[in-house]
Protein backbone atom coordinates (compact mmCIF):
# COMPACT_ATOMS: atom_id res chain seq x y z
CA UNK A 1 0.00 0.00 0.00
CA UNK A 2 2.85 2.15 0.10
CA UNK A 3 5.13 0.78 -2.71
CA UNK A 4 3.81 4.34 -5.26
CA UNK A 5 6.07 6.20 -2.67
CA UNK A 6 9.17 4.28 -3.66
CA UNK A 7 8.07 4.38 -7.71
CA UNK A 8 8.31 8.37 -7.66
CA UNK A 9 11.35 9.78 -9.05
CA UNK A 10 14.52 10.65 -6.62
CA UNK A 11 13.62 14.65 -7.24
CA UNK A 12 10.31 14.10 -6.46
CA UNK A 13 11.11 12.47 -2.79
CA UNK A 14 13.86 14.37 -2.25
CA UNK A 15 11.46 17.60 -3.00
CA UNK A 16 8.79 15.74 -0.50
CA UNK A 17 11.16 14.68 2.06
CA UNK A 18 12.92 18.79 2.31
CA UNK A 19 9.02 19.58 2.51
CA UNK A 20 8.30 16.87 5.42
CA UNK A 21 11.25 18.06 7.50
CA UNK A 22 10.49 21.60 7.26
CA UNK A 23 7.27 21.55 8.07
CA UNK A 24 8.03 19.56 10.64
CA UNK A 25 11.16 21.41 11.99
CA UNK A 26 9.13 24.98 12.05
CA UNK A 27 5.98 23.48 14.25
CA UNK A 28 8.15 21.81 16.76
CA UNK A 29 10.04 24.99 16.79
CA UNK A 30 7.43 27.45 17.37
CA UNK A 31 5.86 25.05 19.99
CA UNK A 32 9.27 25.23 21.75
CA UNK A 33 8.11 28.58 22.77
CA UNK A 34 4.45 27.64 24.49
CA UNK A 35 6.58 24.45 25.75
CA UNK A 36 9.02 26.72 27.41
CA UNK A 37 6.26 28.35 29.45
CA UNK A 38 4.41 25.49 30.79
CA UNK A 39 7.41 23.69 31.75
CA UNK A 40 9.08 27.18 33.18
CA UNK A 41 5.43 27.37 35.27
CA UNK A 42 5.35 23.72 36.16
CA UNK A 43 8.73 24.00 37.45
CA UNK A 44 7.76 27.41 39.30
CA UNK A 45 4.86 26.06 40.46
CA UNK A 46 2.14 28.20 38.60
CA UNK A 47 -0.27 27.48 35.35
CA UNK A 48 1.20 28.77 32.72
CA UNK A 49 -0.49 29.85 29.63
CA UNK A 50 -4.08 28.08 30.24
CA UNK A 51 -6.77 30.89 28.96
CA UNK A 52 -6.25 31.23 25.56
CA UNK A 53 -8.72 30.21 23.31
CA UNK A 54 -9.93 30.92 19.30
CA UNK A 55 -12.25 33.49 19.11
CA UNK A 56 -15.85 33.79 18.03
CA UNK A 57 -14.77 34.20 14.37
CA UNK A 58 -12.24 30.86 14.73
CA UNK A 59 -14.57 28.78 14.65
CA UNK A 60 -14.63 28.90 10.94
CA UNK A 61 -11.36 27.32 11.15
CA UNK A 62 -10.61 23.41 12.56
CA UNK A 63 -8.94 25.04 15.50
CA UNK A 64 -11.64 27.21 16.69
CA UNK A 65 -13.99 24.00 16.17
CA UNK A 66 -11.85 21.89 18.22
CA UNK A 67 -11.55 24.43 20.78
CA UNK A 68 -15.44 24.24 21.27
CA UNK A 69 -15.30 20.02 21.76
CA UNK A 70 -16.76 19.37 25.69
CA UNK A 71 -14.31 18.01 27.55
CA UNK A 72 -11.37 18.22 24.83
CA UNK A 73 -11.26 22.04 24.21
CA UNK A 74 -11.27 22.79 27.67
CA UNK A 75 -8.25 20.42 28.54
CA UNK A 76 -6.38 21.87 25.32
CA UNK A 77 -6.82 25.24 26.78
CA UNK A 78 -5.55 24.11 30.11
CA UNK A 79 -2.65 22.47 27.83
CA UNK A 80 -1.88 25.82 26.51
CA UNK A 81 -1.89 24.32 23.06
CA UNK A 82 -3.86 27.87 21.57
CA UNK A 83 -1.08 29.89 22.61
CA UNK A 84 1.18 28.48 19.52
CA UNK A 85 -1.58 29.73 17.31
CA UNK A 86 -1.91 33.35 19.38
CA UNK A 87 1.77 34.05 19.48
CA UNK A 88 1.89 33.36 15.66
CA UNK A 89 -0.45 35.31 15.06
CA UNK A 90 0.96 37.81 16.94
CA UNK A 91 3.78 37.98 15.89
CA UNK A 92 3.02 38.08 12.18
CA UNK A 93 0.53 40.99 11.91
CA UNK A 94 1.97 43.19 15.21
CA UNK A 95 3.79 46.24 14.44
CA UNK A 96 7.65 45.53 12.97
CA UNK A 97 9.21 48.98 13.32
CA UNK A 98 12.42 49.80 12.80
CA UNK A 99 14.95 52.20 14.90
CA UNK A 100 15.97 55.19 13.08
CA UNK A 101 19.52 55.09 14.25
CA UNK A 102 20.06 51.07 12.92
CA UNK A 103 21.85 50.15 9.77
CA UNK A 104 18.80 49.13 8.00
CA UNK A 105 19.64 46.66 6.06
CA UNK A 106 22.58 44.33 8.08
CA UNK A 107 19.73 45.00 10.51
CA UNK A 108 16.89 43.10 8.59
CA UNK A 109 19.70 40.78 7.23
CA UNK A 110 20.58 39.41 10.37
CA UNK A 111 17.22 37.79 11.47
CA UNK A 112 16.91 36.56 7.90
CA UNK A 113 20.74 35.27 8.18
CA UNK A 114 19.70 33.28 11.57
CA UNK A 115 17.83 30.58 10.08
CA UNK A 116 19.76 30.15 7.08
CA UNK A 117 21.83 27.55 9.09
CA UNK A 118 19.22 25.32 10.79
CA UNK A 119 17.63 24.59 7.89
CA UNK A 120 20.75 23.81 5.78
CA UNK A 121 22.39 21.37 8.60
CA UNK A 122 19.21 19.29 8.67
CA UNK A 123 19.84 18.10 5.40
CA UNK A 124 22.85 16.01 6.47
CA UNK A 125 20.61 14.88 9.85
CA UNK A 126 19.13 11.20 9.88
CA UNK A 127 16.06 10.35 11.07
CA UNK A 128 15.89 7.09 10.85
CA UNK A 129 15.83 4.07 8.67
CA UNK A 130 14.63 1.10 6.93
CA UNK A 131 16.00 -1.66 4.77
CA UNK A 132 15.63 -1.64 0.99
CA UNK A 133 16.43 -4.50 -1.28
CA UNK A 134 19.52 -3.49 -3.39
CA UNK A 135 20.52 -6.11 -6.20
CA UNK A 136 19.07 -8.84 -3.99
CA UNK A 137 20.43 -7.97 -1.16
CA UNK A 138 18.60 -6.50 2.01
CA UNK A 139 20.74 -2.87 2.65
CA UNK A 140 19.73 -0.81 5.79
CA UNK A 141 19.45 2.77 4.30
CA UNK A 142 19.08 6.48 6.55
CA UNK A 143 16.24 8.12 6.04
CA UNK A 144 18.17 11.74 5.42
CA UNK A 145 18.39 14.29 2.81
CA UNK A 146 21.72 13.50 1.90
CA UNK A 147 23.64 10.44 3.08
CA UNK A 148 27.51 12.03 2.84
CA UNK A 149 30.21 10.48 4.65
CA UNK A 150 31.29 14.19 6.39
CA UNK A 151 27.86 14.47 7.59
CA UNK A 152 29.22 15.80 10.59
CA UNK A 153 31.90 17.81 9.49
CA UNK A 154 28.78 19.36 7.04
CA UNK A 155 27.36 20.18 10.41
CA UNK A 156 29.96 21.76 12.61
CA UNK A 157 31.21 23.75 9.46
CA UNK A 158 27.44 24.73 8.77
CA UNK A 159 25.96 25.64 12.50
CA UNK A 160 29.38 27.63 13.47
CA UNK A 161 27.90 30.24 10.92
CA UNK A 162 25.37 30.99 13.07
CA UNK A 163 27.02 32.78 15.02
CA UNK A 164 27.22 35.57 12.48
CA UNK A 165 23.89 36.61 12.07
CA UNK A 166 24.05 37.45 16.08
CA UNK A 167 27.38 39.49 15.38
CA UNK A 168 25.80 41.41 13.04
CA UNK A 169 22.61 41.84 14.56
CA UNK A 170 24.91 43.16 17.60
CA UNK A 171 26.50 45.70 15.00
CA UNK A 172 23.61 46.89 12.92
CA UNK A 173 21.81 47.94 16.20
CA UNK A 174 24.57 50.74 16.54
CA UNK A 175 23.69 50.11 20.54
CA UNK A 176 26.44 49.44 23.43
CA UNK A 177 24.22 46.50 24.80
CA UNK A 178 23.93 44.76 21.60
CA UNK A 179 26.68 45.07 20.35
CA UNK A 180 28.60 43.80 23.98
CA UNK A 181 26.14 40.81 23.09
CA UNK A 182 27.08 40.12 19.66
CA UNK A 183 30.96 40.23 21.08
CA UNK A 184 30.21 37.81 23.87
CA UNK A 185 28.51 35.76 21.23
CA UNK A 186 32.15 35.23 19.01
CA UNK A 187 33.77 34.97 22.10
CA UNK A 188 31.79 31.95 23.15
CA UNK A 189 31.14 30.39 20.14
CA UNK A 190 35.24 30.18 19.73
CA UNK A 191 35.31 29.08 23.26
CA UNK A 192 33.38 26.18 23.36
CA UNK A 193 33.84 25.00 19.76
CA UNK A 194 37.13 23.72 20.50
CA UNK A 195 35.45 21.28 23.17
CA UNK A 196 33.21 19.92 21.00
CA UNK A 197 35.18 19.13 17.87
CA UNK A 198 37.48 17.29 20.40
CA UNK A 199 34.92 15.28 22.00
CA UNK A 200 33.49 13.62 19.05
CA UNK A 201 36.97 13.34 17.64
CA UNK A 202 37.34 9.12 20.44
CA UNK A 203 33.75 8.14 18.62
CA UNK A 204 35.07 8.30 15.24
CA UNK A 205 38.80 7.17 16.33
CA UNK A 206 36.73 4.20 17.42
CA UNK A 207 34.88 3.57 14.17
CA UNK A 208 37.38 4.13 12.09
CA UNK A 209 39.38 0.63 11.86
CA UNK A 210 42.85 1.63 10.68
CA UNK A 211 43.38 0.92 6.89
CA UNK A 212 39.77 0.95 6.46
CA UNK A 213 37.39 3.57 4.72
CA UNK A 214 37.69 6.68 6.77
CA UNK A 215 34.36 7.88 7.16
CA UNK A 216 32.18 11.40 9.25
CA UNK A 217 28.88 9.62 8.96
CA UNK A 218 26.19 10.28 11.00
CA UNK A 219 24.52 7.34 9.73
CA UNK A 220 27.67 5.18 10.68
CA UNK A 221 27.75 6.50 14.09
CA UNK A 222 24.69 4.70 15.10
CA UNK A 223 25.37 1.81 12.66
CA UNK A 224 27.96 1.26 15.12
CA UNK A 225 25.63 1.06 18.20
CA UNK A 226 23.64 -1.37 16.45
CA UNK A 227 24.48 -4.42 17.28
CA UNK A 228 23.12 -7.10 20.09
CA UNK A 229 24.55 -8.63 23.05
CA UNK A 230 27.46 -11.26 22.41
CA UNK A 231 28.16 -12.10 25.91
CA UNK A 232 30.83 -10.17 28.12
CA UNK A 233 32.89 -9.61 25.05
CA UNK A 234 34.90 -6.78 23.11
CA UNK A 235 31.92 -7.53 20.03
CA UNK A 236 29.01 -6.16 22.58
CA UNK A 237 30.27 -2.72 22.65
CA UNK A 238 29.22 -2.36 19.05
CA UNK A 239 25.21 -3.08 20.50
CA UNK A 240 26.07 -0.11 23.31
CA UNK A 241 25.39 3.91 23.09
CA UNK A 242 27.97 5.95 23.14
CA UNK A 243 27.27 7.50 26.46
CA UNK A 244 28.59 4.27 27.86
CA UNK A 245 31.95 3.41 27.57
CA UNK A 246 32.62 7.67 25.98
CA UNK A 247 30.70 9.44 28.88
CA UNK A 248 33.06 12.31 29.06
CA UNK A 249 32.71 12.77 25.60
CA UNK A 250 29.12 13.17 26.29
CA UNK A 251 29.09 15.19 28.83
CA UNK A 252 31.49 17.84 27.01
CA UNK A 253 29.49 17.72 23.84
CA UNK A 254 26.30 18.24 25.73
CA UNK A 255 27.99 21.62 28.07
CA UNK A 256 29.21 22.74 24.78
CA UNK A 257 25.99 22.76 23.01
CA UNK A 258 24.71 24.48 25.85
CA UNK A 259 27.22 27.25 25.25
CA UNK A 260 26.80 27.10 21.33
CA UNK A 261 23.02 27.39 21.41
CA UNK A 262 23.07 30.10 23.91
CA UNK A 263 21.13 28.47 26.37
CA UNK A 264 21.23 29.41 30.43
CA UNK A 265 23.20 28.95 32.46
CA UNK A 266 25.33 29.96 29.35
CA UNK A 267 23.06 32.70 27.91
CA UNK A 268 25.52 35.25 27.77
CA UNK A 269 25.06 37.25 24.47
CA UNK A 270 21.27 38.13 25.80
CA UNK A 271 22.16 38.13 29.58
CA UNK A 272 18.61 40.37 30.80
CA UNK A 273 20.46 41.39 33.76
CA UNK A 274 23.32 42.94 32.31
CA UNK A 275 22.69 43.93 28.31
CA UNK A 276 18.40 44.61 28.51
CA UNK A 277 18.68 41.73 25.84
CA UNK A 278 21.55 41.72 24.68
CA UNK A 279 22.03 41.20 20.20
CA UNK A 280 18.13 41.87 19.95
CA UNK A 281 17.48 44.49 22.09
CA UNK A 282 16.46 46.62 19.43
CA UNK A 283 14.28 43.80 17.75
CA UNK A 284 10.94 43.58 18.22
CA UNK A 285 7.51 41.69 16.60
CA UNK A 286 8.56 39.29 13.42
CA UNK A 287 12.54 39.65 13.27
CA UNK A 288 12.71 38.89 17.38
CA UNK A 289 10.72 36.06 17.28
CA UNK A 290 13.02 34.73 13.91
CA UNK A 291 15.99 34.92 16.40
CA UNK A 292 14.56 32.48 18.48
CA UNK A 293 12.74 30.64 15.98
CA UNK A 294 16.23 29.49 15.04
CA UNK A 295 17.83 29.28 18.54
CA UNK A 296 15.05 26.01 18.73
CA UNK A 297 15.78 25.14 15.82
CA UNK A 298 19.43 25.03 16.87
CA UNK A 299 18.50 23.13 19.64
CA UNK A 300 16.73 20.75 17.71
CA UNK A 301 19.65 19.43 15.38
CA UNK A 302 22.03 19.85 18.33
CA UNK A 303 20.01 17.33 20.23
CA UNK A 304 19.66 15.07 17.20
CA UNK A 305 23.55 15.48 16.77
CA UNK A 306 23.85 14.39 20.66
CA UNK A 307 21.82 11.59 20.06
CA UNK A 308 23.09 10.07 16.87
CA UNK A 309 27.07 10.07 18.35
CA UNK A 310 26.00 8.79 22.11
CA UNK A 311 22.25 8.26 22.38
CA UNK A 312 21.95 4.96 19.63
CA UNK A 313 19.76 7.13 17.45
CA UNK A 314 16.92 5.42 15.91
CA UNK A 315 17.48 2.22 18.10
CA UNK A 316 15.40 2.16 21.39
CA UNK A 317 17.36 0.09 23.91
CA UNK A 318 20.85 -0.65 24.02
CA UNK A 319 21.09 -4.20 22.22
CA UNK A 320 17.86 -3.69 21.11
CA UNK A 321 18.14 -1.83 17.57
CA UNK A 322 15.73 -1.14 15.28
CA UNK A 323 15.95 -4.35 13.02
CA UNK A 324 15.13 -6.63 16.38
CA UNK A 325 12.35 -4.40 17.26
CA UNK A 326 11.00 -4.67 13.79
CA UNK A 327 11.67 -8.37 13.77
CA UNK A 328 9.32 -9.04 16.68
CA UNK A 329 6.88 -6.79 15.72
CA UNK A 330 6.25 -8.62 12.54
CA UNK A 331 4.89 -11.12 14.65
CA UNK A 332 2.05 -9.01 15.22
CA UNK A 333 1.72 -6.51 13.06
CA UNK A 334 1.77 -8.32 9.21
CA UNK A 335 3.10 -5.16 7.60
CA UNK A 336 5.80 -4.35 9.79
CA UNK A 337 8.91 -5.23 7.69
CA UNK A 338 7.69 -2.48 5.17
CA UNK A 339 10.06 -0.13 4.55
CA UNK A 340 7.84 2.92 5.59
CA UNK A 341 6.17 1.21 8.77
CA UNK A 342 9.68 0.50 9.63
CA UNK A 343 11.07 3.81 9.10
CA UNK A 344 7.96 5.91 10.95
CA UNK A 345 8.98 3.49 13.77
CA UNK A 346 12.65 4.50 13.30
CA UNK A 347 10.97 8.71 13.22
CA UNK A 348 9.07 8.29 16.22
CA UNK A 349 11.63 6.53 18.65
CA UNK A 350 14.13 9.23 17.31
CA UNK A 351 11.98 12.06 17.65
CA UNK A 352 10.68 10.73 21.22
CA UNK A 353 14.74 11.36 22.47
CA UNK A 354 14.55 14.57 20.82
CA UNK A 355 11.91 16.12 22.51
CA UNK A 356 13.10 14.73 26.00
CA UNK A 357 16.31 16.35 25.08
CA UNK A 358 14.71 19.37 24.19
CA UNK A 359 13.06 19.14 28.08
CA UNK A 360 16.28 18.90 29.62
CA UNK A 361 17.41 22.22 27.91
CA UNK A 362 14.44 24.41 29.45
CA UNK A 363 14.44 22.02 32.75
CA UNK A 364 18.31 23.53 32.89
CA UNK A 365 17.44 27.20 32.19
CA UNK A 366 14.64 27.37 34.61
CA UNK A 367 16.86 25.15 37.06
CA UNK A 368 20.52 26.42 37.39
CA UNK A 369 21.65 30.20 37.77
CA UNK A 370 23.00 32.00 34.75
CA UNK A 371 26.73 32.21 34.92
CA UNK A 372 29.11 35.15 35.22
CA UNK A 373 30.84 36.31 31.77
CA UNK A 374 33.93 36.01 33.21
CA UNK A 375 32.83 32.36 34.78
CA UNK A 376 32.01 31.21 31.59
CA UNK A 377 34.90 31.72 29.96
CA UNK A 378 37.07 30.03 32.93
CA UNK A 379 34.80 27.15 32.38
CA UNK A 380 35.72 26.89 28.44
CA UNK A 381 39.03 27.26 28.66
CA UNK A 382 40.56 26.39 31.95
CA UNK A 383 38.67 23.35 33.05
CA UNK A 384 36.38 21.92 29.21
CA UNK A 385 39.41 22.33 26.98
CA UNK A 386 42.39 20.39 29.03
CA UNK A 387 39.17 18.09 30.36
CA UNK A 388 38.28 17.07 26.48
CA UNK A 389 42.25 17.01 25.22
CA UNK A 390 42.77 14.60 28.22
CA UNK A 391 39.89 12.48 27.12
CA UNK A 392 41.26 12.57 23.58
CA UNK A 393 44.60 11.41 24.54
CA UNK A 394 43.20 8.67 26.86
CA UNK A 395 40.89 6.99 24.03
CA UNK A 396 43.87 7.20 21.32
CA UNK A 397 46.10 5.40 23.33
CA UNK A 398 43.31 3.12 24.93
CA UNK A 399 41.85 2.55 21.19
CA UNK A 400 45.78 1.95 19.86
CA UNK A 401 46.38 -0.96 22.36
CA UNK A 402 42.72 -2.33 21.85
CA UNK A 403 43.36 -2.60 18.06
CA UNK A 404 46.74 -4.00 18.60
Amino acid sequence: MFDFYFHLHLIVRLVLQSLAVILVLFPIAAACSMAERKISAWIQGRPGPNRTIAPIGGLLTPLGLVGRIPFLGPFLQQMGIFQLAADGGKFTFKEDPVPGHVNKFYFVLAPIISMIPALTTVVVVPVGAYFAVVDGVKVLKPIVLANVDIGLLAVFAVSSLGVYSVILAGWASNSKYAFLGGVRASAQLISYELSMTLSVLPVFLWINKPGGQGTLSLFDAVQFQSGVFHGFSLASLHGLWGVCYMPVSAFIFLVALFAETNRAPFDMPESESELVAGFHTEYGAFKWSLFFLAEYCHMIIGSAVCILLFFGGWNLLPWVPLATLIDWLSHFISFAGHPLFMGLVGIAIFLGKVFFFIFFFMWVRWTLPRFRYDQVMDLGWKKLLPLSIANLLFYTLGIALLQK
